[in-house]
């Protein structure tokens, strides 16, 4: 009889332990992820041209801008052995012009897609990303 209780007792514990650790798992993961809302729009160009092009990023946190933000614009276009060729990165700096917009200056040395990844920062803190391909011509 003694052995039984104990051993309720040693369930009941083990179920304890088994929903606090789940409950840290879930924050930790991002349970309560302030970020969720963040919508980040790469609004120009609409097509590449080769030499240098205008970038224009929104970036909004639910029905606010996000003004006080690290944006920047990475350019990718993958390697192609086929053709002899590496990939290519480029980076754009992004600077704060009002109301969540952010604009910057980058050169595309290459006809062909190119993912268009806009980062998003704050003290450090990645709070999104965004990827879309543009096609240059």
């Amino acid at each position: 009889m003694k052995h039984m209780k104990h051993m309720k007792r040693m369930k009941r514990s083990i179920c304890v332990i088994g929903f606090v650790g789940l409950g840290a798992l879930a924050a930790a993961c991002g349970g309560g992820n302030q970020h969720s809302q963040l919508d980040i729009r790469l609004s120009e160009p609409a097509e590449l041209s080769l030499g240098d092009n205008a970038f224009e990023a929104m970036v909004m946190q639910g029905s606010q801008p996000v003004t006080d933000a690290e944006v920047s614009l990475e350019l990718f276009m993958a390697a192609m052995p086929s053709m002899d060729m590496p990939e290519m990165r480029s980076t754009v700096a992004m600077t704060h012009e009002g109301g969540g917009r952010y604009r910057g200056t980058g050169d595309v040395v290459m006809g062909g897609a190119w993912d268009a990844t806009v980062m998003v920062m704050r003290g450090g803190e990645h709070l999104g990303d965004r990827t879309v391909t543009i096609i240059a011509r």
